[in-house]
């Protein structure tokens, strides 16, 4: 029998070795999994590559991780957003390496690394810094700069649903970067609101089939981003 359940967050994430690279999935925290970054930061894997949108808010989630210097390079969109101190602060003291990626882009070269497209042509970034030192070819009289799609070791989802064999459905705008994620990465574990039993799931709206995800594990309560920053509270 196929069941991919994991009972404990930190049992999910204790594979993770230190030079991973991993995805964590979220558009700041919609989608965020939260308790499985707050897993990976007890365990202390260092030297960590993320692929995210954001670099995180206030010092819990993905900023706490950052806070921690586990993590030694960004590849995201937005390194600075309403509530970011951590990744500013240790950037200028040159703790941190970032790679800055426009969101769409971001996105495509995750979806590429998915589905096992190594590179694609965009003009997204033609006579803009982010374009130095990359390839750029003229198709039918623009140009277009070459980008190399992003796969990963790890990526740590959140989703709405799961059933055991995991199957995946997510709450709203929680479906951003993660099913693109569940896809380019070695092993995606994933944090569940709710594990249903097999057949629960309508499989018209399964949004990631069970082929992308290794390892589910419910988390019923999950914490409120936002909340936490709000109250101050502190994960470093």
């Amino acid at each position: 029998m196929i069941d991919k359940r994991i009972k404990t967050v930190a049992e999910a994430i204790a594979d993770i070795t230190d030079g991973s690279v991993v995805m964590i999935g979220g558009f700041g925290e919609a989608g965020s999994p939260s308790e499985l970054i707050h897993a990976l930061i007890d365990h202390g894997a260092k030297d960590l590559t993320v692929i995210n949108n954001n670099t995180g808010n206030g010092e819990v989630g993905l900023a706490a991780l950052i806070g921690n210097e586990q993590v030694s390079k960004m590849i995201c969109s937005y390194p600075r957003s309403s509530h970011s101190k951590v990744f500013p602060t240790l950037y200028r003291a040159g703790k941190i390496a970032l790679e800055i990626v426009p969101q769409g882009t971001l996105a495509e070269r995750i979806r590429a690394g998915g589905a096992g497209i190594p590179a694609f042509y965009t003009a997204t970034t033609v006579d803009t810094p982010l374009a130095d030192g990359k390839e750029i070819r003229n198709i039918d009289g623009r140009d277009y700069v070459l980008e190399y799609g992003l796969k990963a070791d790890f990526a740590l989802i959140k989703c709405e649903k799961a059933d055991r064999l995991g199957n995946l459905i997510y709450n709203k705008t929680a479906r951003n970067f993660n099913p693109i994620m569940c896809t380019a990465a070695n092993t995606t574990i994933v944090q569940a609101r709710k594990i249903v039993a097999v057949g629960d799931l309508d499989p018209e709206i399964v949004v990631t089939p069970n082929v992308y995800v290794d390892r589910v594990v419910e988390v019923a309560n999950p914490v409120i981003e936002s909340q936490l920053v709000e109250e101050g509270v502190c994960y470093i």
